[in-house]
């Protein structure tokens, strides 16, 4: 029996957030505008980068008939910030524990192939997933259900678990059938209680036992 456990990246495994701003906010400086507060950004963050501009857009100045090219513009900033971005304490050595214990590991994220490559490379995670699905590998993106199941058939998963820490991700799990776990501790814009999950966890160290618990065979 093969099992899986799935991850969300932004805002579950790592703190991307601060770099997101920053790219965000290179793109306003580009276009002579002021910054954005890192928390109203946050709460534009989750559905992929094209919902992630409209939310931009409707928040600043920037002109949406300029929509391509502020996209070019956005990718490319969003490419270069991975400085500021870092794993989430406990998160690798859960992975690891994971993988160790025989678990196959994936990755399903709304962040585009670039972008994703560059920060898994800059902080070295690629090597321990087994599968990783981008916002753009598929057509449609969380919280159609398409990624994740895509994720777990890749992996020949018989049963699995999807770790993330919004309600874009309780949504995604909630319509592919798997349980969810549900990191409190990440980009989430609503309470704990308003997000359904499975579990819930604020430290890393307690996965393991969590999905131990989950895919226990009946």
């Amino acid at each position: 029996m093969t099992r899986a456990v799935v991850f969300d990246l932004d805002g579950t495994l790592i703190d991307s957030l601060p770099d997101i701003a920053a790219a965000a906010n290179a793109l306003l400086a580009d276009h002579g505008m002021l910054p954005l507060p890192q928390t109203q950004i946050g709460g534009f963050v989750g559905m992929g980068e094209r919902v992630f501009l409209d939310r931009l857009i409707a928040a600043t100045a920037l002109d949406a008939a300029e929509y391509d090219a502020l996209m070019a513009e956005f990718i490319t900033h969003y490419k270069a910030s991975t400085g500021l971005t870092t794993v989430f304490p406990g998160a690798l050595d859960a992975v690891k524990v994971l993988k160790a214990e025989g678990y196959k590991l994936g990755i399903c994220t709304n962040k585009p192939g670039g972008p994703l490559a560059a920060v898994l490379d800059a902080l070295d995670l690629t090597k321990w997933f087994d599968v990783i699905i981008a916002g753009d590998t598929l057509p449609v993106r969380k919280p159609d259900p398409a990624p994740l199941h895509l994720a777990f058939e890749q992996m020949g998963a018989d049963m699995g678990v999807y770790v993330g820490d919004s309600d874009v991700d309780a949504e995604t799990a909630q319509r592919a059938g798997v349980s969810f776990a549900f990191y409190t501790e990440g980009i989430r814009t609503k309470p704990i209680d308003a997000i359904p999950h499975d579990r819930a966890f604020d430290r890393f160290e307690d996965l393991p036992a969590i999905c131990q618990e989950i895919l226990r065979p009946i």
